[in-house]
């Protein structure tokens, strides 16, 4: 009844689209088709998805006939890890998977179209050389007629150990791959050799490549993997006897021409067996030169003997030439070698592994390997000379590409060549293009005692040696080392540095790129490059100075570098610039670690030298520092070198001040806080110069603006006189300073005259009229704190930034309601109490008395400026 049923069953439950119907049913074809897939009537177990994919799969049956004399046994399984959504079907039984054995004949289908996706086949052929004659000759791929699934031809060949079996494959021969890589055609090969009952693994190899031959001793299982649709129907080698090889194997590879090869030790990355020996033959052209590179290898741990790898070259009086495993490998081989590891007696205990990974580099003899370049290193101290490819070492190139080598003799030639200080070195070049190649040379000076290397001046340029060879300078660095309290000073006395930045990019063949670090962070000082303004950096503690090259115009400007770098005793912020501008030029200078800013509570320090009968306009590129204060405050300070100067600071939350002309010498200090979001103090500002001009029109303002001064002073006097009781003295000022221009100090004079204390202070508007904000009860008093003024010989410190007891936003770990500033590091300071401008306040007392000046001068500077904020 089942057959009758099935019809109208189907016909309720499978959609149109499956285009099966009853009448279709009674065609004679589909009356086959049933016949065909249908279960027996006793199998009522099988669901409806089942009749649905039989009666929707392909109707094709296969018959595999095996010979008992052939020794072939066919397995069809599941792939791993696939659903089981199909079976076979041998007899109206569906299973999951079918053996045929030597001398059987099946026919079987397959319940689904598409059998490739859950079904693979192994073919295995015994053969048996130790107690029959071997089939020599080419072997094929047998029975015709397999179903497309993916397949792998397997043959076990059993052999004695006093003969042994030699693999030759047909062109274009195999090349071998590493575990786990996939060939381009997805056919691959795969090599094991079986000595009694240990089985190593040759190796895994794709075609097309240079190994032609496969030398075992004893037997060799070989293995063959293809696609379902791969339309191979060779092996593609043939199986031949051959006299005892008294190792394990011998691979034989060919290399024509120009070409690269890697090759691996048996079982890579695992072990090589303990205590074996195999050898790689290379047979080469003569008029071919061959170089071996090792790159990845590993030694076991021998109890006796030793690991090595031996040499047979060709015209060598000493063969074999015995090299170990970290040894340079022989190079510019001229002709074809053999290559033979030997491995050891292990310790069974910890034997560790022995495994070897190696490149094999042909390629046609070089015109100029003759020509060798004298690099003399004899008189060079602490400094290494490395020769490698572009891109080293963050990029590797292909091991396919045609590669340079650098040779330091004629057989120790590598891609990368490192040559160290006090040797004198003759190297050559086996490269037919020397631009790929790139220097990189470092060089150490270190200072431990001041005393000593306190009166030397090092000279910060490259050697000759390295400018004279015919490869381009990538990077020459220099490490300084300074311990605690000696400091480094850089200096360009005759070309001077320009910093890169933005409005002011360098253009030339070079670069300094100076990073400074201390124990608690490391400051990006910044890029600069010659041809500028600054003459001299001072840093704190260790310091690498990286020079970079772009183009080859290098060669000629490093006959004119005058960099030159000496220790000096402490300074007080972390970096200091001197800066000597053209007057003609617009000076641009800005933080460093731009644009990220500085780390917190760092300070840098500028000293602008302003040339005489010039006056300098001082300008910042934002009109706020742009941050917000977690800890601590952030500054700037300005300060002229001269005689009752006033020091003009700003904080973090008031404005910078605007454009101001500088008569004299003067310096700018930046220190930063510590920032409550991620965004660090980044400032950039300008100088300008112009003639000073003296006319009538300025002498009257002067004479104006002093009477002016004189009428205040009367009015503050009065002032002062009426409320002294009310208010504290704001501020007092020491007249006997020494105002000269910084002198060139003994390295080991104090810094600044003895029992004289440079006092000054910031007096403004709000402290002299303090008592009028005052409500009137009283009740409001002037902002009042703690500033630390200027220490030391005007001219040999930059103005000190306030200290940390006046940055009245730090927080301590105790709670208390009063809180002592902490211990000042310098001696003999005293403390002034003034009172801070309010917020949104740009200008101090020296910006109202420049505006009231009637200097005719500012006319021109401020066209000046117009002209140079339209650039």
């Amino acid at each position: 009844m089942l057959p009758l049923l099935l019809p109208a069953l189907l016909a309720a439950c499978l959609p149109p689209s499956q285009g099966w119907s009853p009448s279709a049913a009674a065609s004679g074809q589909e009356e086959q088709e049933q016949e065909l897939f249908l279960p027996p009537v006793n199998s009522s177990s099988r669901s409806l998805a089942s009749l649905e994919m039989d009666l929707d799969g392909a109707a094709t049956s296969f018959t595999i006939s095996l010979r008992t004399v052939d020794k072939i046994t066919v397995m069809v399984k599941l792939r791993p890890g696939v659903p089981s959504r199909c079976q076979i079907r041998v007899k109206n039984v569906n299973r999951p998977e079918l053996k045929i054995k030597p001398g059987e004949n099946v026919t079987f289908t397959f319940t689904c179209s598409t059998p490739e996706k859950y079904f693979i086949m192994e073919i295995q052929k015994n053969i048996d050389c130790v107690s029959g004659p071997c089939p020599f000759g080419d072997v094929h791929l047998y029975p015709p007629g397999l179903p497309r699934l993916n397949r792998t031809f397997i043959w076990d060949v059993k052999a004695s150990t006093k003969a042994g079996l030699e693999l030759k494959f047909s062109a274009p021969w195999l090349r071998q791959i590493e575990p786990g890589e996939t060939c381009p055609d997805f056919v691959s090969y795969n090599i094991n050799s079986r000595i009694d009952t240990a089985t190593v693994n040759i190796g895994t190899f794709c075609r097309n490549g240079s190994v032609s031959r496969v030398k075992l001793l004893g037997g060799v299982v070989m293995s063959l993997h293809l696609l379902w649709d791969s339309p191979v129907t060779t092996s593609g080698f043939s199986i031949a006897n051959r006299a005892s090889i008294k190792r394990l194997c011998i691979i034989e590879s060919i290399l024509n021409g120009e070409s690269s090869i890697t090759l691996m030790s048996p079982n890579y990355p695992l072990g090589f067996p303990e205590d074996e020996l195999m050898t790689w033959q290379f047979v080469i052209p003569s008029n071919m030169r061959a170089s071996v590179f090792f790159h990845n290898y590993s030694l076991s741990n021998c109890e006796r003997k030793e690991e090595r790898v031996e040499y047979y070259l060709p015209g060598s009086l000493s063969n074999p030439e015995v090299f170990k495993l970290s040894d340079s490998q022989p190079a510019n081989i001229a002709g074809s070698f053999n290559l033979s590891l030997q491995g050891c007696d292990q310790d069974a205990q910890n034997p560790g592994i022995l495994r070897l990974l190696f490149q094999v580099v042909v390629q046609h003899p070089q015109v100029d390997e003759n020509v060798t370049y004298l690099v003399d290193l004899s008189k060079e101290w602490n400094m290494t000379v490395t020769i490698h490819f572009e891109g080293w070492p963050s990029h590797m190139p292909s091991m396919s590409e045609p590669i340079c080598l650098i040779c330091k003799d004629p057989r120790t030639c590598d891609r990368v060549l490192t040559l160290e200080s006090g040797t004198v070195y003759k190297i050559s070049f086996l490269c037919k293009d020397l631009s790929r190649l790139r220097i990189t040379a470092e060089k150490g000076i270190s200072c431990v005692d001041l005393r000593w290397c306190q009166r030397k001046i090092y000279s910060l340029s490259v050697p000759m040696a390295i400018t004279k060879l015919p490869i381009r300078l990538h990077k020459f660095i220099w490490k300084l080392l300074a311990p605690d309290l000696i400091n480094i000073e850089i200096t360009s006395p005759s070309l001077k540095l320009q910093q890169h930045v933005p409005e002011q990019r360098c253009n030339t063949s070079y670069s300094y790129s100076i990073v400074s670090a201390t124990p608690e962070t490391e400051l990006n000082v910044g890029i600069f490059c010659p041809g500028g303004s600054i003459e001299k950096i001072q840093m704190r503690n260790n310091i690498t100075i990286s020079l970079k090259t772009f183009g080859k115009g290098f060669l000629n400007a490093s006959n004119h570098q005058d960099l030159k770098m000496s220790f000096v005793p402490h300074i007080k912020d972390e970096c200091t610039f001197t800066v000597s501008p053209d007057p003609k030029a617009k000076v641009y200078l800005q933080t460093p670690s731009w644009p990220y800013g500085l780390p917190p509570y760092v300070s840098i320090s500028w000293y602008v030298v302003v040339p005489s009968k010039q006056v300098a306009r001082l300008g910042f590129s934002k009109d706020r520092m742009g941050i917000a204060c977690e800890t601590g405050r952030a500054y700037v300070n300005i300060k002229e070198e001269t005689s009752g100067a006033e020091e003009t600071v700003r904080r973090e939350d008031e404005l910078l001040p605007e454009p101001r002309n500088m008569y004299h010498d003067f310096w700018v200090n930046i220190s930063n806080c510590k920032p409550v979001d991620k965004m660090q103090l980044a400032l950039q500002f300008w100088v300008t110069f112009a003639d000073r001009q003296i006319d009538l029109g300025m002498i009257l303002g002067v004479v104006a603006g002093a009477g002016v001064l004189v009428a205040i002073g009367l009015t503050v006097g009065c002032v002062k006189k009426k409320k002294k009781s009310q208010n504290p003295m704001v501020g007092v000022y020491n007249a006997n300073v020494n105002t000269q221009v910084p002198r060139k100090q003994g390295l080991f004079t104090k810094g600044r005259k003895t029992n004289e204390s440079h006092v000054y202070a910031v007096i403004d508007d709000a402290v002299v009229y303090g008592h009028l904000l005052k409500e009137s009860n009283g009740s409001v008093a002037p902002e009042v704190d703690v500033y630390r003024p200027f220490d030391g010989p005007i001219g040999s410190l930059p103005p000190s930034p306030p200290p940390l007891s006046f940055r009245k936003d730090i927080k301590h770990s105790n709670t208390s309601d009063t809180e002592e500033p902490p211990p000042l590091t310098d001696a003999d300071h005293d403390t002034y109490t003034f009172a801070h401008q309010k917020s949104g306040q740009s200008e101090d007392n020296g910006d109202t008395n420049e505006k009231n000046n009637g200097d005719t001068s500012m006319s021109l500077l401020e066209n000046k400026e117009q002209d140079s904020s339209v650039e």
